[in-house]
């Protein structure tokens, strides 16, 4: 059965045109003239019987029904050239994973040990984007993404599967110079300046409760909103922070950081590899899935934490 699939050459047209709302430049990102931009595009009308677009004094706009389309073909495109650089790049070899991650996590802990997944299967690439939120899987180029959240999120995730990797304990750091060489009580944690993160700003009021620490500035402090600002801000002697030891690595192999009190808050958020429900997950996804195992196994020293 012959599908139903407009030329690339009009799709192209028309997503260019419809992100620039301009024919002109459209054609001047694809090396075209302005009329054969627009031959492109009234053709593509008449293929689908839809009009997507409409005159304004300022060139085109989108019709309600221009918009859906264009939503919808520009993420296969995108798809498209991204899988064939992928192959180009690949030569046929080996695969590519699309990776949606939280933005600290990626940068302090999956990227450097990269090196690792890359000795093992050198012809897989992993390429990765930020994401913060649950997504749907089928209006994204995503294989895979690596969440940071609770048990009662990841249920909500439709569609997904959702292996925990590690738990998000943390621990008070600070520079070695706010410490002075003198591990500190929980109570003495209560006297120094505080570093919040602005997206969980109960997180000291937490630690001090489980400590049974009466604390009455644990709201007080700069808010920052990511843990790596916090470890730098901690680093440069600003006040204590609480972080997940996996994340500050590098930092307190150097010593830029050390442990303030080496009394943990248990997380109630953990780390999360999730995937689509596929009936046949591909090889280098599932390869991808056992060497994240591995890791985070490593970095946990064996708890299994799941769950």
């Amino acid at each position: 059965m012959r599908r139903r699939i407009p030329s690339t050459q009009a799709l192209a047209c028309f997503e260019a045109a419809a992100r620039h709302e301009s024919y002109t430049r459209a054609a001047e990102e694809l090396s075209l003239t302005q009329s054969a931009v627009s031959r492109q595009v009234l053709a593509l009308e008449a293929y689908l019987g839809v009009a997507l677009f409409r005159r304004t004094r300022h060139g085109v706009a989108l019709t309600p029904g221009g918009a859906q389309y264009w939503k919808q073909i520009s993420r296969g495109l995108q798809g498209l050239e991204r899988d064939t650089l992928d192959l180009m790049a690949g030569q046929g070899r080996g695969g590519a994973i699309a990776l949606a991650a939280v933005p600290t996590f990626a940068t302090r802990w999956l990227i450097p040990r990269l090196p690792q997944l890359a000795a093992l299967h050198p012809d897989t690439v992993v390429h990765i984007e930020t994401r913060t939120r649950p997504f749907l899987f089928d209006d994204t180029g995503f294989d895979a993404a690596l969440f940071t959240g609770t048990a009662e999120q990841v249920a909500r995730w439709p569609g997904t599967r959702a292996e925990p990797l590690m738990r998000e304990d943390v621990v008070p750091v600070c520079s070695p110079a706010l410490l002075q060489g003198r591990p500190l009580a929980p109570a003495q944690v209560a006297d120094l300046p505080l570093l919040q993160q602005s997206t969980r700003p109960y997180g000291w009021r937490q630690w001090f409760d489980a400590m049974e620490v009466q604390a009455p500035a644990a709201l007080a402090g700069p808010r920052y909103e990511l843990f790596s600002m916090l470890a730098v801000a901690a680093a440069h002697g600003l006040g204590v922070a609480l972080m997940p030891p996996m994340l500050i690595e590098a930092e307190l192999a150097r010593g830029e950081l050390v442990v303030a009190c080496p009394q943990p808050l248990r997380g109630e958020r953990s780390y999360y590899l999730v995937t689509p429900v596929l009936e046949h997950e591909p090889a280098v996804l599932a390869e991808f899935r056992l060497w994240m195992r591995r890791m985070a196994d490593e970095a946990s020293g064996g708890d299994t934490h799941r769950g």
